[in-house]
């Protein structure tokens, strides 16, 4: 009697409300639980997951009761030229929203207000269901406003009104976490190179690593080092630190870029990494990391599991679930290889 009165007795598929009433928890904690979320305690998910399987709900599912009764699409609005933030953080909306069962319209900003209206008015034209925005860095940017009809949410680059919703990498705690897994390889002669210091990231970035070293209760190796997001940079940039301070014994990197510049260095100089001198980039760009001799241990920002939770807020606003405004700043990770830690 549970099964049929938790689906219906109309034989339609189950949905996500259905799996939150008979698990007793609120629609926005069984999205969570099946989203493989952190927020939930293991027995909630336990107890979720086993609803979900008594009456044959799947997150595809989802899918469909965020299609049911609208048009099935979602705009993804960016301004990331390059792509290399904008298609991790896509393919995890995608995974959240289930593949191939909603459509997400991606429109590309290339940095211009006026073509970002335009796009903004072609996708409420087309009735999408609500908006991701996606920056290309991680400093505010302006507000789409309230008048929007559709729920949006802002990814990566967050908005500067307090009262949107907006998801971006925790880069402090990124910073911090590059610190102590070099203090943790026995390293205590730490250095800094970071990019353009204009950017939230650098400067979040930096904080974490100062606030980790007096936690450690060391220094920073000189001043940190700013310049832009460059192989060239990180070259340059080491060849001076180097010069200043011979002694150094770790240097963090504020980009994958700047770290494989500075590994070019090292390797000119006869210092042997990770021997000598470890290195840690940040971004887990994979092509250059996975490239790099040796391999560099980096920082990743989580960007698919950005895209996820973007989509997940999308899906609660829908429902009625209320969804909290202001900025939440999601964890990030570290990535080793062998730029901290000999391989064998």
């Amino acid at each position: 009697m549970a099964d049929r009165e938790a689906s219906g007795s109309t034989g339609r598929a189950a949905t996500l409300s259905d799996v939150a009433k008979l698990a007793g928890v609120s629609i926005a904690t069984a999205s969570k639980a099946i989203n493989g979320r952190d927020q939930v305690a293991p027995a909630t998910r336990q107890r979720v997951m086993a609803a979900a399987e008594k009456i044959s709900f799947t997150p595809n599912e989802l899918a469909r009761s965020l299609i049911n009764g609208r048009t099935g699409t979602v705009g993804l609005l960016t301004s990331d030229l390059e792509g290399r933030f904008v298609i991790p953080i896509l393919m995890g909306a995608e995974d959240a929203f289930g593949a191939g069962q909603v459509n997400v319209f991606l429109c590309d900003a290339r940095g211009d207000s006026i073509r970002e209206q335009h796009h903004l008015k072609a996708l409420l034209t087309r009735r999408v269901d609500g908006i991701i925005v996606v920056g290309r860095q991680t400093d505010p940017r302006p507000s789409l406003g309230h008048d929007i009809p559709v729920p949006v949410v802002y990814a990566y680059a967050p908005s500067d009104d307090p009262t949107d919703i907006s998801i971006t990498p925790d880069n402090r705690a990124g910073g911090r976490l590059a610190v102590e897994h070099l203090i943790s390889c026995g390293r205590r002669r730490i250095a800094l190179i970071s990019g353009d210091p204009s950017f939230a990231a650098a400067q979040d970035r930096s904080v974490g690593v100062t606030e980790a070293l007096r936690d450690a209760g060391l220094e920073l190796v000189g001043s940190p080092m700013y310049s832009d997001w460059s192989e060239h940079w990180g070259r340059d940039a080491s060849a001076m630190l180097l010069r200043q301070f011979p002694d150094v014994d770790g240097i963090v990197c504020g980009s994958d870029q700047i770290a494989r510049g500075a590994l070019d260095t090292l390797r000119d100089l006869g210092r042997e990494v990770p021997g000598d001198v470890a290195v840690i980039g940040y971004d887990n760009w994979e092509i250059l990391a996975t490239n790099s001799r040796p391999g560099l241990t980096t920082i990743d920002a989580n960007l698919q599991q950005l895209g996820r939770a973007a989509a997940t807020r999308i899906f609660d606003a829908l429902e009625g679930t209320e969804v909290a405004s202001g900025t939440e700043h999601l964890p990030v990770r570290l990535v080793i290889r062998g730029s901290t830690i000999p391989r064998r």
